[in-house]
């Protein structure tokens, strides 16, 4: 049968573009980047093992191509930082247990094919030379990012599966944010979206998230994930399809349904690829490849980091300021421990009020401790920790006699940065300079009051 599959593929190699050749006038005015051909469908049976026959249906996405691509170019080496500084700070390890064992990069697409077709997965996953190269660009220049995240997604995938189960969507959505962050609840993209979801500030505000000076809960992993998993349901009950869905928890709504109205009202994404933003064109197949990474890294040689990171921990509604300092030296917990497990808390005071209670994160073994202290908290070191902190307008050594300044966009800027270091909003700094958008250029030059 595997060699009927292969003659049958050599076939269609060779008539389909015979075909395609009859429309040529059509074929023109397609990007000469893209090979695309006609609809045809193969069901084929392999088996993995003895017992288990399995059912592998190709269509026309498997012979789709994009010679320009560059899948390194879709990944945010920024979003490295925080494993490196775990790295240097000890938390994150190699696995010593674990023997990495060296990865034969010449693998037929029939293993691919096999291994992602036996996916446990609702949300359609398609095979071909873009998702081979986003799954080796993960395997063969990214396995050190793909270890992190491994470890990582011990603690975040529990909190993930949770949301996605109660709102009865596809468990494989949690290989989001692993796409979007890598799993680092502090990657703060070009444009401004941040936390593991990578929401715009305008979209987490949107779904209730609360966004200020002292909390920015897109980096809360449950309540950013409860935000995530509403977005995206909505997002499939326009849709009706997961991986357009997909495309527009990236591009937004409106660019998909452009690119399906452009394809002839085509709702197969396979079919709207080029007629897609550039970047969201790559968004489905690397979602695919970092699907089948994380699922089949042993295969590949690759072992999950150690890492020193609380898998267990309760959570707190706190309705009084509290600096991290205050926790912990009155509960004994290391301050990275607080700056780990809360990454929402900027400025390293945990916020809350009676009126909007603050959401404290804690590992299992300091609860009792911090049930028993908790009123006298906010007592130790009350005025150097926290009233000046809370009251002291944020000082800004280049405008400290009250005048404007002239900032200077650098490399890797962007508008949430810029106005979080000047101690301003992102609104205020987009009114000051008559901006329309959030994009920046390199030299361009800002005016902050």
């Amino acid at each position: 049968m595997r060699a009927l599959f292969c003659i049958v593929i050599s076939i269609l190699l060779t008539v389909l573009p015979m075909e395609g050749a009859r429309d040529k006038k059509k074929r023109l005015k397609e990007p000469v980047t893209i090979t695309r051909i006609d609809t045809v469908t193969i069901v084929d049976t392999i088996r993995i093992c003895e017992e288990t026959p399995l059912i592998i249906k190709i269509d026309s996405s498997y012979l789709l191509d994009d010679t320009l691509l560059n899948p390194l170019s879709y990944v945010d080496t920024s979003i490295d930082s925080l494993y490196l500084q775990w790295r240097e700070e000890g938390l994150l390890k190699t696995n010593t247990d674990c023997v990495e064992m060296p990865d034969n990069q010449d693998i037929p697409d029939e293993v691919f094919l096999q291994r992602i077709a036996a996916l446990p997965n609702v949300i359609p996953c398609s095979y071909n030379k873009i998702v081979r190269r986003f799954i080796e660009m993960y395997l063969y220049q990214r396995p050190g990012q793909v270890s992190s995240m491994l470890a990582m997604s011990d603690y975040y995938f529990p909190i993930f599966e949770e949301a996605l189960e109660r709102h009865q969507l596809p468990l494989e959505l949690k290989y989001l944010p692993v796409i979007e962050s890598g799993l680092n609840p502090n990657a703060v993209s070009k444009m401004g979206a941040a936390g593991l979801w990578q929401f715009m500030y305008s979209t987490g505000k949107m779904y209730g998230l609360q966004i200020n000076s002292l909390t920015d809960e897109r980096r809360d992993p449950v309540k950013s994930t409860e935000a995530a998993a509403k977005f995206l349901k909505s997002l499939y009950d326009m849709f009706g399809d997961w991986n357009l869905a997909i495309a527009a928890y990236n591009c937004g709504p409106g660019n998909v349904r452009k690119a399906i109205a452009r394809s002839g009202n085509s709702k197969d994404f396979w079919k709207i690829y080029y007629h897609l933003p550039r970047e969201t064109r790559s968004y489905v197949p690397i979602f695919i490849a970092a699907n089948y990474v994380m699922v089949y890294h042993e295969e590949h040689g690759i072992c999950p980091a150690d890492v020193e990171f609380p898998m267990v921990c309760d959570t707190f509604l706190i309705q009084e300021n509290m600096h991290f300092k205050q926790i912990s030296k009155v509960c004994n917990i290391p301050i990275e421990t607080l700056k780990k497990t809360n990454p929402h808390f900027r400025s390293d005071i945990a916020h809350g009020n009676s009126k909007n209670a603050g959401v404290l994160y804690l590992p299992a073994e300091y609860t009792s401790t911090f049930i028993q202290w908790q009123d006298s908290i906010p007592n130790y070191k009350r005025k150097e920790l926290l009233d000046s902190k809370i009251s002291a307008k944020p000082y800004n050594p280049y405008r400290a006699n009250g005048e404007a300044v002239v900032y200077r966009v650098r490399s890797g800027d962007n508008l949430y940065n810029i106005a979080r270091k000047y101690g301003v909003t992102v609104s205020k700094l987009k009114s000051w300079n008559n901006l329309k958008s959030d994009m920046l250029q390199i030299g361009q030059r800002l005016i902050i009051y």
